[in-house]
């Protein structure tokens, strides 16, 4: 959540309280720490974050956060061989391209390979300048690009315990008409591609099927 939501806590501050399991309590700047029942240390106003073993009831999905102006740029028929990602991905980044969801897939006869990524739309140009030149190395037949998507993500820690998760959005979307570009996921995050004129509408549903709007 701190790395794909509103940005307000710092991602490496809410690492270093993960690893050495330090309970952190997100409170509003605009409270005075001195008012009544502002200083209790137990229980102060805010929001807790802490270890999963904390929390007796566990949410199976605990957020929705969603990031916009996204790129999609897919590299059709490229030879499989060892070493193409790190010959892909590794000029991009250090042009500083930022690259996020990652999807291969490979052809039935094993020979080549489409390999779709995404970057901030304001990256684009920069990306396919640097792709362009590396096509002889590579050895793909062509480079397609769209701006304007949108990314997704259903977040929650009670994921590895339950199934069904990943279907349940996938259904919700489907059921609006919200088509899906591409997936990835982990152990606690499903990330979905979609085009970025239905964000809010994926975001208000997803919330919905999961019950976040009754909270």
């Amino acid at each position: 959540m701190a790395s794909l939501g509103a940005k307000v806590l710092q991602v490496r501050s809410v690492e270093l309280a993960m690893v050495h399991r330090v309970r952190t309590f997100v409170r509003s700047s605009f409270d005075d720490p001195d008012a009544p029942g502002m200083g209790d240390l137990l229980n102060p106003p805010g929001t807790l974050i802490c270890d999963e073993e904390e929390i007796v009831e566990q949410q199976v999905v605990t957020g929705i956060a969603y990031a916009k102006d996204e790129a999609q740029i897919s590299l059709r028929r490229v030879g499989d061989r060892p070493g193409v990602a790190a010959g892909i991905f590794g000029p991009l980044a250090e042009a500083n391209i930022n690259v996020d969801m990652i999807v291969q897939n490979i052809s039935e006869d094993g020979k080549f390979t489409d390999m779709t990524f995404t970057v901030p739309s304001g990256d684009v140009d920069k990306a396919l300048a640097v792709l362009e030149r590396l096509k002889a190395t590579i050895g793909y037949d062509v480079v397609q690009s769209e701006a304007g998507m949108s990314k997704v993500s259903v977040i929650g820690i009670g994921m590895r315990s339950h199934a069904g998760v990943a279907a349940t959005a996938f259904k919700a979307l489907a059921d609006r008409s919200i088509n899906i570009r591409a997936i990835t996921t982990s152990e606690i995050k499903i990330s979905i591609l979609i085009d970025g004129p239905y964000t809010e509408l994926a975001v208000r549903t997803l919330h919905s099927v999961y019950g976040l709007d009754k909270q």
